[in-house]
């Protein structure tokens, strides 16, 4: 009988919250590329405008939003993944097979999506706002004047604008970080040569990060796109018709800032995760 020490429900939540500190800015960027009708700027070119137009700090423009968004997606969905799969392999040696890590991430990220999509719709607001003309931004104050002003101006349904967009993003993305995670810890350990150390969480976490990236870009873009409009998408399929108006490589506009933002966010979260779990987790008797 051995000791060892599992994750608490929400250490995901605060795991993603300290990524989100780190990468926001790249977030930020990714959002400006895909809400561009005509690709006009590339990734530096954006950076070194936002930094001109408004200084280095409005890079992190909407981090209390992102935050929000990680305290209410990322913890929902980290929560019901580790808890579900801790409850069902404690009576067994063996992992789970990954088609049941797939199905348990599918089914925690598409919940963790539909109740993060009100955060997430104002951090894609506050994120872009700069971009606007004075008269037409939106000026939160923080998150929580975002969300009390979507629902005071436009309707609690307005809140869960790209919902179903937000909720199929967040089961792909959870497949690709947590199951992909998983999956690749496995077999990394399994090899004999890498120990349980931070070295391994990190390969883990690169290929999980690499993973998710390639999964939810195409809708991604969609969600970003439905979540910025004013109206101009009548829904997810007349927004699918216009993007796709385009061109094919419209779904993949910001792919490789998406890719800096997602893998470091993906690294540093299971690296913070790890760290939590490995000196504030529950001990059990494996």
């Amino acid at each position: 009988m051995t000791e060892k020490r599992v994750s608490r429900w929400y250490f995901g939540g605060l795991a993603s919250c300290g990524a989100a500190c780190c990468t926001h800015p790249l977030d930020l960027i990714k959002v400006h590329l895909q809400t561009q009708q005509e690709v006009k700027s590339r990734m530096t070119g954006m950076v070194i405008h936002v930094v001109r137009s408004d200084g280095v700090l409005a890079l992190y423009n909407g981090l209390s939003a992102s935050l929000c968004r990680q305290m209410t997606y990322s913890l929902t969905r980290f929560a019901i993944y580790e808890t579900v799969r801790d409850f069902i392999s404690s009576g067994s040696q063996a992992p789970l097979p990954f088609y049941q890590k797939v199905l348990l991430g599918a089914f925690g990220g598409f919940t963790g999506g539909l109740i993060g999509t009100p955060a997430d719709l104002v951090n894609v607001r506050m994120q872009n706002d700069m971009k606007l003309p004075a008269h037409l931004r939106r000026n939160y104050a923080h998150a929580v004047d975002g969300l009390y002003r979507v629902w005071h101006e436009e309707g609690l349904r307005r809140l869960f604008s790209g919902a179903t967009m937000a909720s199929s993003r967040g089961a792909l993305v959870t497949v690709g970080q947590l199951s992909c995670y998983d999956q690749a810890k496995q077999v990394v350990l399994s090899t004999g040569i890498l120990s349980d150390n931070i070295f391994t969480h990190f390969l883990a976490s690169f290929i999980a990060g690499g993973c998710a990236t390639f999964l939810c870009q195409p809708l991604d873009v969609m969600k970003t796109r439905l979540m910025n409009s004013k109206g101009e998408y009548r829904g997810a399929m007349h927004c699918l018709i216009e993007t796709a108006k385009l061109g094919p490589m419209a779904f993949y506009k910001g792919l490789v800032p998406a890719g800096i933002r997602l893998v470091p966010h993906t690294v540093l979260t299971f690296i913070f995760l790890e760290q939590l779990r490995k000196n504030f987790g529950m001990k059990v008797i494996a």
